[in-house]
């Protein structure tokens, strides 16, 4: 990195390259060939790039994992806002990761539930969905953001449920704690935003980790639903334990994408 400072060397061309004098004409200078210092000079300067706002938006070559996923989830909000709410409410049933459907078929339910989004796509996790999952999609890749976001569900969605189960067998709880209705995306968006804050700007990432946190604490304080505000408290650690990981994959895409000199 080029660094501008006042001092009392000077620097000088030549045919064969740079020399610095003043402080360090006692230094020896690498010798170039001529090929080579015309090379290095055409080498253009590369001045950083304004981010275009559409790349905020998930598209079919560069984050087609996200926008699969958002049609699907369109898809389901339609069906629940214009079906019968009794039929709704039987198909959210059916997808619910509640014990009772967890013992009986794990991994049906851990993925149907992740196909609805509570309240429809106008909430605020459908936007934190779009932003969030685009944004470290085209950092990460397709499988590895989608790794990473249902890492963020199953885990979270385990980790919360499986306690109810024992506190039931325990007698602490009712055993209708095990038919408790819990589906939606609130999860996987937590851990991916998570992750996402390992990937960009020190600023950024304070930014998106203190606004899900104080979302999640005062979810927490205002102890509505425990449950799920310990969910999203967990699937958040996850996504911040994946910093190595998802920092390795950024490096190495980067690096493939990076063109090769001859």
């Amino acid at each position: 990195m080029a660094r501008l400072g006042t001092g009392t060397g000077t620097c000088t061309r030549t045919g064969t390259g740079t020399r610095t004098a003043g402080l360090l004409d006692g230094m020896p200078q690498q010798r170039r060939s001529p090929q080579a210092a015309r090379a290095a000079e055409a080498v253009p300067v590369r001045l950083p790039s304004v981010r275009r706002p559409w790349l905020l938006l998930p598209s079919p070559a560069a984050t087609p994992f996200t926008l699969a996923y958002a049609a699907v989830l369109a898809v389901t909000s339609l069906v629940s806002a214009v079906a019968d709410p009794s039929l709704v409410h039987a198909l959210q049933q059916g997808s619910s990761t509640d014990v009772a459907h967890l013992v009986r078929a794990p991994m049906g339910v851990l993925v149907a539930s992740a196909l609805w989004i509570a309240g429809g796509v106008l909430t605020p996790y459908a936007f934190g969905f779009l932003l969030v999952l685009t944004a470290l999609e085209r950092r990460v890749g397709a499988l590895r953001a989608a790794g990473v976001f249902l890492l963020g569900h199953i885990l979270a969605t385990l980790a919360t449920e499986v306690p109810v189960g024992f506190a039931v067998l325990a007698g602490h709880l009712p055993g209708t704690s095990v038919h408790r209705l819990d589906y939606g995306i609130s999860f996987g968006v937590a851990a991916a935003t998570g992750a996402l804050a390992g990937l960009v700007a020190p600023w950024l990432r304070w930014i998106l980790l203190g606004l899900i946190g104080a979302t999640i604490a005062q979810s927490l304080i205002a102890f509505t639903d425990p449950m799920t505000g310990w969910g999203h408290l967990i699937s958040l650690v996850i996504g911040v334990a994946t910093w190595p990981l998802v920092r390795y994959w950024h490096r190495s895409r980067t690096a493939a994408a990076a063109p090769r000199g001859g």
